[in-house]
């Protein structure tokens, strides 16, 4: 991929896909990274210096109003080439709440920036993607060289492997995100656009806490790993970080008909 635009990476998986993209020996031609604040986001402020082909985007995404002017941002880069990916992982998370705590402002704010931000994103880039989309040769594959959005997700959003209740905010955000995803690869599909939904694993971030197995790097590079092997048969899929698809469970409980 030529260029690709991450949300989300004053720190944990979004500083980690820059801090790996640009070791990379065919690192993209233009790294666009979102923060809120750089003058709080070091380390990417630092790989920006050290690296030319990251360019930091300041934005708070709840601010939709200011997506235009990022898209033009990223247009006066990337010029006719388009872009490539769109990688949405930005995402918020309140601490554990059961049902007795949970406040509509944690519901309401989690929901705007895990699934409404995302939405609107891809819908402001889209003429971007379509570009991308269209230059590439072959007109018959679908991949991140030609054009794909990626959907930060979590196994916390599937309904069947729910086992422990609560995260209400966080679960629903993700589970509308994961539905978003579907019915953009389907929406998209005319286009050439792969779009996925993707599951980093449970990462030590300070969203994943402390207690979580895996760590930034290794989840990254499974990440980067799967995102290149992406193809058709992917698109509109619930893709693991080591490449594994997980099943629409909730979906096929639907199907045969036990609700």
């Amino acid at each position: 991929m030529k260029s690709i635009l991450i949300t989300g990476c004053n720190r944990g998986l979004g500083l980690g896909l820059v801090r790996h993209l640009v070791k990379l020996s065919q690192s993209p031609e233009n790294i666009f990274a979102t923060c809120r604040d750089a003058n709080k986001a070091r380390e990417l402020t630092a790989l920006a210096k050290e690296s030319k082909n990251v360019h930091i985007i300041e934005i708070d995404l709840s601010d939709t109003k200011r997506y235009n002017e990022i898209v033009q941002i990223v247009s006066d880069k990337v010029g006719e080439a388009g872009l490539n990916v769109l990688f949405n992982n930005a995402g918020i998370s309140p601490r554990f709440t059961r049902l007795n705590l949970v406040k509509e402002k944690q519901l309401t704010e989690t929901l705007f920036v895990n699934t409404v931000a995302p939405i609107l994103l891809t819908k402001a880039f889209l003429p971007l993607l379509k570009t991308a989309s269209n230059n590439f040769v072959d007109k018959s594959k679908m991949n991140i060289s030609r054009s794909a959005v990626i959907n930060m997700s979590s196994i916390l959003g599937s309904i069947a492997d729910n086992d422990l209740g609560g995260y209400y905010p966080y679960r629903c955000s993700k589970a509308a995100l994961n539905a978003a995803t579907k019915s953009m690869s389907i929406d998209l599909k005319e286009n050439g656009i792969l779009v996925t939904c993707l599951h980093p694993g449970w990462v030590r971030t300070d969203l994943g806490g402390s207690n979580a197995p895996m760590d930034v790097d290794t989840s990254v590079s499974n990440i980067l790993n799967t995102l290149s092997s992406l193809s058709e048969e992917h698109t509109g899929c619930f893709v693991q970080h080591d490449g594994k698809i997980l099943p629409w469970r909730w979906f096929t409980i639907l199907r045969i008909g036990i609700f």
